[in-house]
C-alpha cells in the first residue's frame, strides 16, 4: 500500500478526532464564559463585584445598584462584629461634623413642635445672633419659601439651614406675642460643637468638667476649663464622663497624660494585622498630683473607657458609678469615592493591666449585643454591685487592686439607680415628651419674666415656687395622660425636677442644666464625699496589701 492511500485511510479518523476536540473547547467555555456564567461567581475575589455586573446587565426588572449597596455592605460588616459599620454618604457628613468639633450653618438649637420650628437658642455671637434672631422664634420662611407643616422634618431643616460657610439664607421667623413676619438674612459661619458641656466649680474646693464625647477640639476645650478653674482656686477635679459615647483615641490619650507620670502605659491596641502600640505619658502633664475622681456610667464608652481605665489602672483616681458599656475595638475609617465609609475594626484596646475593655459578642447576634444594656438593667446590674457578672479574669493595678476585664470598666465606688420615686406615671410623662413639650411652652410664655434671671440658682429658687408640677399636670391631662393623684405624688421631686431642668436649659444653657441637675445627683455627692476623706488616690484594702507584702517578702527569699 502506498504512503498516499495510509494518508487518505487516517483522514477521516483525524477529522473526527478534530471535531471531538472542537466540541470539548467549545462546551468548556461555552459553560465558563456565557449565558449565566455562574462559575465566575462561585469562585475568585471578585465574585460580589462579578455579582453585581451581572445584576445590572441580567436581572428582569430595572435595579438601583447603589441602592442594592447601600443595603448589602452593612449586612456583610455586621457578621464580622459590632462596631465595624458602613456609613452613607449622606450620614457620613454629619459624623464627620459630631467628631470635627463644629459645622457651617447659622448657629441655632430648634425644636420641631406643631410642624414649625422653634429656636431654643441661639448660640452666642453666631451668625442667628448677630443678624437678630431670638430663642422663641418661630421659624415660616426659608429663602423666602414656606416652611411648615409635614415637611418640616429635622433632616430637611437641617438640609436648609446648614450650608458652606458666608453663604446666606433668608429666615421669615414670627415673634412671641405679634403675627407679622420678619426676615433675616444670615450669613453661615462656623458652628463650633462644643464637647465639654459644663466647667464650674461645685464647692469652694471642687471643679467639675462634664465631656460629652472625645473630638479634635476636647483637648485644648480641657485646657481651657483647667484653667478656668484654677483662677477659681480648685484643688479637687471631678472629670464627668457618664453618657460619652467616645470618639478619638487621641483626645482621651492627650488628656490622660495631663494627669500622669511619666512613662506610664496610658493604653495599647492590637490586632491580626496590627503590632502592638503602647501609649505613654511624657511626664509634661500640669495635673499630676491633683486628687481626681472619674464618673461613669453604663452608656461610658471607648474613648471614655481608655481615659477610665488608664485612670483606675495606674491608681491615678477614683473611679465612681455604674458599669461603663464596654467598646474596646479600634476602627480603621475608610472613604469611598461617593463620600461614602467604612469603619473596619482592626485591633482591639487594652488597658495598662492588660484586659480587654471589650465585651464578650457572637457573630450573628446583633440583637442580643444591643439590648446588652437592657439585659443587665433585668438582671439587676443597675441596682446592686454584687449583680455584675464578670466574665474575664482579674487583673492587678500599679498597686495590687483587682480589677476585671471582659466587658467594660466596673468603678471603684458603685452608686445604684434609685428608682424610688419612679412611677409609671412619671416614665409616661417622659416617654411621651410631654415634660419637653410643656417645659418649651412654660419657657415660651414665660420669656419677658424669665429674661430677669441670669444666674442658675436664682432661676431655680423662682421656678421652685411656680407649682410647675401642677401646671404640668393639667397640661399633659388635656393631651392624654390622665392624671394619677398617688403617683404623681410620689414622683412630685422627681417631675420638678426634670420640668424645672429643661426650662433652665431653655433659658441659660447646658451647664446651667447640668449644675442644676448636679445639686442632687447621689453620683456627685458620693465624689464629694471622696474628696472628704481625702480617698480619691485609691489605696489597697487592708487584707490585699498584708498579701502583696506577703508576695515581696517571698520573693525575696527566693
Amino acid at each position: 500500500m502506498t504512503n498516499s492511500n495510509k494518508h487518505n485511510r487516517y483522514t477521516p479518523l483525524l477529522m473526527a478526532l478534530c471535531i471531538v476536540i472542537g466540541i470539548l473547547i467549545g462546551s468548556f467555555f461555552t459553560n465558563h464564559f456565557s449565558g449565566n456564567r455562574l462559575n465566575i461567581i462561585n469562585s475568585g475575589s471578585n465574585r460580589l463585584n462579578n455579582l453585581l455586573h451581572i445584576i445590572d446587565d441580567q436581572y428582569v426588572d430595572e435595579v438601583n445598584i447603589d441602592s442594592l449597596v447601600d443595603k448589602s455592605i452593612p449586612q456583610i460588616l455586621a457578621n464580622l462584629d459590632p462596631h465595624s459599620v458602613y456609613i452613607n454618604a449622606k450620614d457620613a457628613k454629619q459624623a464627620e461634623d459630631d467628631l470635627k468639633g463644629s459645622f457651617s450653618g447659622v448657629g441655632i438649637e430648634f425644636v420641631i413642635r406643631e410642624d414649625t420650628i422653634h429656636v431654643q437658642n441661639v448660640i452666642h455671637n453666631g451668625p442667628a445672633e448677630r443678624a437678630g434672631i431670638l430663642a422663641g422664634d418661630k421659624i415660616v420662611t426659608v429663602d423666602g419659601k414656606k416652611f411648615v407643616g409635614k415637611m418640616v422634618t429635622n433632616d430637611e431643616a437641617q438640609h436648609r439651614l446648614k450650608g458652606p460657610k458666608d453663604t446666606k439664607v433668608q429666615i421669615g421667623v414670627v415673634r412671641y406675642g405679634t403675627k407679622e413676619v420678619k426676615n433675616f438674612t444670615v450669613t453661615r459661619g462656623e458652628i463650633p460643637q462644643k464637647s465639654i458641656s459644663a466647667t464650674y466649680m461645685i464647692n469652694e474646693a471642687t471643679g467639675y468638667i462634664r465631656i460629652k464625647n472625645f473630638s479634635e477640639t476636647t483637648y485644648p476645650e480641657l485646657l481651657i476649663s483647667l484653667a478656668k478653674l484654677s483662677q477659681e482656686g480648685f484643688s479637687n477635679l471631678i472629670i464627668d464622663l457618664r453618657d460619652n459615647t467616645g470618639g478619638y483615641l487621641t483626645s482621651a490619650t492627650q488628656i490622660a497624660n495631663e494627669f500622669l507620670p511619666k512613662n506610664k502605659l496610658i493604653v495599647y491596641t492590637q490586632g491580626r494585622h496590627s503590632r502592638r502600640q503602647d501609649y505613654k505619658s511624657n511626664g509634661n502633664g500640669s495635673y499630676q498630683n491633683i486628687p481626681l475622681v472619674v464618673l461613669i456610667n453604663e452608656a461610658s464608652a471607648s474613648a471614655a473607657e481608655i481615659f477610665a481605665g488608664a485612670m483606675q489602672d495606674n491608681d491615678r483616681a477614683t473611679i465612681i458609678g455604674r458599669r461603663s458599656f464596654g467598646k474596646g475595638l479600634v476602627q480603621q475609617q475608610l472613604a469611598f469615592n461617593d463620600g461614602s465609609l467604612i469603619r473596619l475594626t482592626i485591633a482591639r484596646y487594652y488597658t495598662p493591666s492588660g484586659r480587654c475593655i471589650q465585651k464578650p459578642y457572637t457573630l450573628g447576634e446583633g440583637t442580643n449585643y444591643e439590648q446588652d444594656l437592657l439585659t443587665r438593667y433585668q438582671h439587676g446590674e443597675f441596682f446592686s454591685k454584687d449583680s455584675i457578672k464578670h466574665t474575664g479574669p482579674a487583673y492587678h493595678t500599679s498597686i495590687g487592686r483587682i480589677v476585671y476585664g471582659g466587658g467594660g470598666i466596673t468603678p471603684d465606688i458603685f452608686v445604684p439607680e434609685d428608682t424610688t420615686e419612679v412611677t409609671s406615671y412619671l416614665k409616661q410623662a417622659s416617654m411621651s415628651g410631654l415634660i419637653l413639650q410643656y417645659a418649651f411652652t412654660y419657657t415660651d410664655n414665660n420669656r419677658l419674666k424669665l429674661n430677669n434671671f441670669k444666674e442658675m440658682s436664682e432661676m431655680a429658687d423662682y421656678l421652685k415656687k411656680q407649682n410647675t408640677v401642677q401646671q404640668f399636670v393639667i397640661y399633659a391631662d388635656k393631651r392624654g395622660l390622665q392624671r394619677r393623684n398617688l403617683m404623681i405624688k410620689k414622683s412630685h421631686a422627681l417631675l420638678e425636677r426634670y420640668i424645672n431642668s429643661r426650662i433652665i436649659y431653655n433659658m441659660l444653657d447646658e451647664e446651667a442644666w447640668n449644675e442644676y441637675l448636679n445639686q442632687n445627683d447621689p453620683v456627685v455627692k458620693t465624689a464629694l464625699q471622696v474628696f472628704s476623706n481625702h480617698a480619691a488616690f485609691p489605696k489597697l484594702p487592708a487584707t490585699n496589701s498584708q498579701n502583696h507584702s506577703k508576695k515581696v517578702i517571698k520573693k525575696r527569699k527566693k
